[in-house]
């Protein structure tokens, strides 16, 4: 007799069946208890290997879709090669992974998108259908890391997947039974390589009616586009980074490395994949919580270049993807990163001695808060009113380590019915630096200046920038061109603040000033 390991909801509906039996006294009775249980039917399935044996080195899942099956997800397996399982009628994704022969002979993947099951079914997975997955980096001395499949199949407005993990290159892969419908079918394929200088990131997706029988992709150098993570290194932060690499979409795996820092690391990724996602991992100094830095969603094209540069100078204030600070009915709440690093990446826990949000309305304060940077929560009276919100961190450091930063937002605001964005800004400053957060010393250097949030896209009706070379006890307006500004920079060792003054369209104003915002070497 063949035995079948399912799921416990189906162990639990089978006692459920068998009680209802054994209690009834004629089977005409019978109606009520069975009218409350899906016809069921037999789906009898053998494994077969290379030599046409039949094979118990095999994980087989069978995943309902539609119908009574729909949440149905069972695992059948009998040693014998051939099991069986009662089902109820519906639509199944049925995918198995046979590997007679060990690990080291590969992996057959057969996956059928499309079982209907209507009546007992038999099947037959046999690893002889299967053909190759050949995709390789162009660089031969790469050496293989491991790979993912996955099978994405939708009916009646349900989706289910299965997928398959493999630390060896020899997969094979065959579809099995009729076709699904149209544009139903969605597979992907990720496979990562490394070489001593460079990691590799080949993924695919194909999107048809059937699932992949065999996929062969060998990229040439120029096929392949170039993501480069750039770790920085300002005093107190040396060490070890960790840089994870992975597509944006889709169940996957993911590319996992470390990076002395300052260094740089470079991968090679496939365009057809879509975006790309890097997660940045840093200590932010000694015996401190390691920080998290994200990109998510990087565009990138064949033959190009797309640099990320993280944990580096200037820090400063960011809005990129939020509104800053937001007022729902008489709340109104401030979500500011202070610290966002160069290139715009939001720390999830950014180094800081002290750090305050304060709140005035009508000249007069609400009240002050103080927590993480440019975090807080205030409560204030109905009506119409001129607001002003001052959020500053403070931490200790060399010069470059942005010691201290301030933001001081004006607006005006009335009760509102629903969450409605305030009309706050903030100023980027971006200089090309060293990865110590540096620039040369007795020298010009050209800071981009880029204004985000409410006087963003023309919005803006004035703008200045000023620099210090004491700590902000004085400042020198310097003329905002194209853009930016060009910095004559001090003698080495010293820090240079900066500090924008904004005003937008509707009359809001923004403040901003970084204290030490980098450094002269």
């Amino acid at each position: 007799m063949n035995s079948s390991s399912v799921t416990r909801r189906s162990v639990l509906r089978t006692l459920t069946v068998a009680l209802a039996l054994v209690g009834s006294a004629t089977p005409a009775w019978d109606t009520t208890a069975f009218a409350a249980e899906p016809e069921t039917y037999a789906l009898t399935i053998t494994h077969l290997d290379h030599t046409g044996r039949k094979t118990a080195d095999y994980v087989t899942n069978v995943t309902g879709i539609s119908g009574p099956g729909a949440d149905e997800a069972v695992r059948p397996y009998d040693a014998s090669g051939t099991t069986t399982v009662r089902l109820p009628k519906g639509r199944y994704l049925l995918d198995s992974s046979l590997t007679a022969g060990g690990e080291a002979s590969g992996t057959d993947w057969i996956v059928q998108p499309r079982l209907d099951l209507d009546r007992d079914t038999t099947i037959t997975v046999d690893a002889r259908t299967t053909s190759p997955v050949d995709v390789r980096p162009p660089d031969k001395s790469a050496g293989f890391l491991y790979s993912a499949m996955v099978v994405e199949v939708t009916h009646g407005g349900t989706t289910r997947l299965a997928n398959l993990m493999n630390s060896q290159p020899n997969l094979r892969v065959a579809h099995l039974g009729p076709d699904a419908e149209a544009g139903s079918v969605k597979q992907w394929f990720d496979a990562y390589w490394t070489t001593e200088n460079l990691g590799y990131g080949l993924g695919y997706v194909f999107t048809g009616n059937r699932a992949l029988a065999g996929l062969t992709r060998h990229p040439a150098r120029e096929d392949l586009a170039t993501l480069q993570v750039r770790g920085a290194a300002r005093p107190g932060t040396e060490g070890t980074a960790t840089v994870d690499l992975q597509p944006s979409v889709g169940l996957t795996i993911g590319y996992s490395a470390k990076l002395p820092k300052p260094g740089t690391a470079t991968y090679l990724v496939t365009p057809e994949r879509g975006t790309w996602d890097i997660t940045y991992h840093t200590p932010s100094a000694p015996g401190a919580p390691t920080n998290r830095y994200a990109a998510n969603g990087i565009a990138v094209r064949a033959g190009r270049t797309t640099a990320h540069t993280f944990d580096n100078a200037v820090f400063g204030p960011d809005l990129t993807g939020r509104p800053g600070v937001v007022r729902d009915g008489n709340n109104v709440g401030v979500d500011v990163p202070l610290l966002a690093d160069g290139d715009g990446h939001v720390p999830s826990s950014p180094p800081y001695d002290a750090a305050s949000t304060t709140l005035h309305r009508n000249g007069v304060l609400i009240g002050t808060q103080s927590g993480a940077p440019g975090r807080a929560e205030f409560t204030v009276p109905r009506g119409r009113a001129t607001y002003r919100i001052t959020s500053t961190a403070k931490r200790d450091g060399a010069p470059g380590t942005a010691t201290r930063v301030t933001a001081s937002w004006t607006f005006t605001s009335d009760t509102t019915t629903a969450p409605t964005p305030a009309p706050v800004s903030v100023v980027r400053f971006s200089p090309a630096l060293s990865p110590t957060g540096t620039a040369a010393a007795d020298a010009s250097i050209r800071v981009p200046v880029t204004v985000l949030g409410a006087a963003a896209g023309g919005r803006t009706r004035s703008l200045a920038v000023s620099v210090s070379e004491d700590g902000g006890a004085s400042w020198t307006q310097v003329p905002v061109e194209r853009g930016a500004v060009t910095i004559r920079n001090p003698h080495a060792g010293t820090g240079v603040s900066l500090r924008a003054e904004l005003t937008d369209i509707g009359g809001n104003t923004l403040t901003q000033t970084i204290v030490d915002a980098y450094r002269t070497q």
